[in-house]
């Protein structure tokens, strides 16, 4: 049975993916991450409670945590097969507007804990082999005014998905990077306050996604950013 790590999984998209993993026959025990103690709970509630699922109410942005707390994780668990990077951060503002400490912020959450949450979880996955997917979203990859340090963040997180994946393949670790178009998710609602969340995908059509990618089904799609999008 496979051990499978999920960042931010207290909410939205990272909700979602908890709980259709848990219903995987061949995943075993899921470690939920996320900063929200009492959400990562009420994620819990929603899963397949015949699956080991353990709550760690850490903090990425804090990147001392992050490393110790994942080392422990390994060391607790040894094996982690699935690592679902799904954590992010964000506060848009233009370029006039970006203060460093926005920039950074956002950084540090949406890309340079993911640096270290994969790095920790490889020492430990290449033993094995074993899939990571990170998400990305559809504002890394065209213009998007006003949120100049998210869109920034994206972007990078698909240019270092498409390196790992090469760089990992010799370890037996396939890398996925998904992008998902407009979704229904409380960052969502911080970027387009307006949107009515009814007209846009929802976060269980991501999780879906991912659950085919994780699966055999998707043994043969890593190595590339796949856009996912409702189509209006």
């Amino acid at each position: 049975m496979k051990t499978c790590l999920i960042t931010g999984a207290s909410k939205g998209i990272g909700r979602a993916i908890a709980i259709e993993l848990s219903n995987q026959e061949d995943v075993g025990t899921l470690l939920l991450l996320s900063r929200d103690q009492k959400k990562l709970e009420e994620t819990k509630e929603l899963m397949n409670p015949n699956k080991q699922i353990e709550v760690f109410p850490i903090d990425l942005s804090n990147l001392e945590e992050a490393e110790n707390s994942i080392r422990q994780i390994g060391s607790d668990f040894k094996q982690i097969d699935l690592l679902i990077n799904n954590a992010g951060y964000v506060d848009p503002q233009s370029l006039l507007e970006t203060t460093i400490e926005n920039w950074e912020n956002t950084f540090r959450t949406n890309v340079t804990a993911t640096f270290i949450v994969t790095r920790e979880v490889v020492k430990y996955m290449k033993k094995t082999g074993g899939k990571i997917l990170n998400i990305s979203s559809t504002a890394g990859m065209s213009s998007r005014p006003g949120w100049l340090a998210y869109a920034a963040s994206k972007a990078a997180v698909i240019s270092m998905s498409n390196t790992l994946s090469d760089e990992l393949q010799e370890y037996g670790i396939k890398v996925y990077c998904i992008s998902p178009g407009r979704c229904a998710t409380d960052l969502r609602r911080v970027l387009a306050p307006d949107e009515d969340p009814s007209t846009i995908m929802q976060p269980q059509d991501v999780a879906r996604a991912v659950s085919n990618l994780l699966s055999p089904a998707g043994d043969y799609l890593d190595g590339q950013n796949m856009v996912i999008r409702k189509q209006i």
